[in-house]
């Protein structure tokens, strides 16, 4: 078996993904903001399937008026992908059910875990970066796919520690994303933090991700506690050195579908929509140069 600190993830590509554009994380507080809005201004929304999929009455009506209206991708909060539980495939085959009955498409989770033999922990924690736990993770995304009957992405997150580390960050990733044969939600805010937090060059590290797997992309604002310690709070304005590597990453890619992450301190939509519009402007300048590219 190689050796997953060596491992470099397969050439094949990302399953493309069903949403385009610039789009926005959906909160209840947006659900009457979001009906009046004009067609057009943002391209797609994003869920967190456990806060929708029990519901009903009037929120219910309203999400499924959304359904109808956007194309939605779903981001799980409770999988646990690395945690020492069993894997609650009653859960996966309901969430299958609840994609189907939207139409959704595009479902990612966290590369971290949630919960342990007595429930749920209420926090995404790191997963030891070994060699076990590349494989422990992988053959649970590939349950989940095949339950799914859907292509999944993990996504890259923001940590504080790395308890047990005995292979790099990087490294962890393209071996869990080469070994389950899964594609990468890729979080450019979360490289700004870790990268903080861990010292290492953010710029370097997207870079060395598998990059033919991204499905879509993550931003948010994240909080400064100290020179050396970012918070990934979802709770600010986007800063200029991640808004850099989302243009890092559209070089390289092209205007790849990307979604603004915003869950506290929520302002009004209008406020928002300028930072869609930035997300916009960063796709619009990295287009023409995918298209020539595409063309030699």
């Amino acid at each position: 078996m190689p050796n997953p600190a060596t491992t470099v993830a397969a050439p094949r590509l990302a399953q493309p993904a069903a949403v385009r554009g610039a789009g926005l994380g959906l909160r209840r507080a947006l659900l009457e903001p979001l009906a009046e809005l004009k067609a057009g201004a943002i391209d797609f929304l994003e869920i967190a399937p456990e806060n929708w999929m029990q519901l009903g009455g009037r929120f219910g009506r309203q999400f499924r008026a959304l359904t109808e209206r956007y194309p939605f991708a779903a981001h799980g909060l409770s999988l646990s992908l690395g945690g020492p539980a069993p894997l609650d495939e009653s859960f996966v085959l309901a969430l299958k059910r609840f994609l189907d009955e939207h139409g959704i498409a595009d479902y990612s989770e966290h590369l971290s875990y949630c919960s342990d033999a007595r429930g749920q922990l209420y926090d995404l924690m790191p997963i030891p970066h070994t060699e076990e736990a590349v494989a422990h993770v992988a053959a649970r995304i590939r349950r989940v796919q095949d339950l799914l009957e859907r292509r999944i992405a993990v996504e890259n997150v923001s940590t504080y520690a790395a308890p047990g580390q005995r292979i790099s960050e990087l490294a962890f990733i393209n071996a869990v994303i080469a070994e389950a044969d899964c594609d990468l939600l890729l979080d450019v805010n979360n490289i700004h933090v870790n990268s903080i937090n861990h010292g290492y060059d953010a710029s370097a590290f997207l870079d060395g991700l598998p990059l033919s797997r991204v499905r879509y992309v993550h931003i948010a604002g994240h909080h400064a506690e100290a020179h050396d310690l970012c918070i990934d709070t979802h709770g600010a304005d986007v800063i200029d050195p991640v808004w850099a590597l989302l243009a890092q990453a559209c070089a390289k890619l092209g205007p790849l579908p990307t979604l603004l992450e915003r869950d506290f301190n929520l302002p009004p939509l209008a406020t928002l929509l300028v930072e869609i519009n930035q997300i916009r402007a960063v796709q619009a300048r990295h287009a023409p140069a995918q298209a020539a590219t595409a063309r030699g």
